[in-house]
């Protein structure tokens, strides 16, 4: 289902959130997809670290210090709470994957082939069948210790422990 941006320049889909039910206030982790297709601001979101990955296109974020251009396939990691503008150089179609900050952190990694999972959510880049399950790009598969052939993205998310 497609939600308005929090700064109401465009929409994002939820692909997963926790704890089930969360709003943009109160959740732990969040994954969303955006189609980029104009330049403006990212909205901001104290206490959350952002990792947002270009699925398809280019895009251009420009922070106060530097400039970083992130074609197909390619990742950044960063502050929700800084301020960044995005430039798509072609139309993107982002994966976010955002933490609440000292609490939770997501590692994202590319995977093709046959991996060998503890936990975490598939995102498939191409349509295929994994694990008996046919899938169109884009779509998720929430995965727990199994050895699986596939090509996609895989979120794996670590609770910070404090003592």
């Amino acid at each position: 289902m497609a939600t308005p941006w929090k700064n109401g320049g465009g929409v994002t889909r939820e692909v997963a959130v926790f704890p089930i039910g969360a709003s943009m206030d109160d959740f732990l982790w969040r994954i969303s997809m955006a189609e980029v297709t104009e330049p403006g601001p990212f909205s901001l979101f104290a206490n959350i670290d952002r990792h947002l990955t270009v699925l398809s296109g280019s895009l251009r974020l420009e922070f106060s210090d530097r400039s970083v251009i992130l074609a197909t396939g390619e990742s950044l990691t960063f502050a929700g709470d800084v301020p960044v503008s995005g430039v798509p150089l072609a139309p993107v179609t982002d994966l976010n994957v955002m933490t609440r900050r000292g609490q939770m952190r997501a590692d994202v990694r590319r995977i093709d082939g046959e991996t060998a999972l503890q936990s975490g959510l598939l995102i498939v880049t191409g349509a295929q069948t994994v694990e008996g399950h046919a899938l169109k790009p884009f779509d998720a598969l929430m995965i727990a210790d199994e050895t699986l052939t596939a090509k996609g993205l895989v979120i794996a998310f670590h609770e910070i422990l404090r003592h």
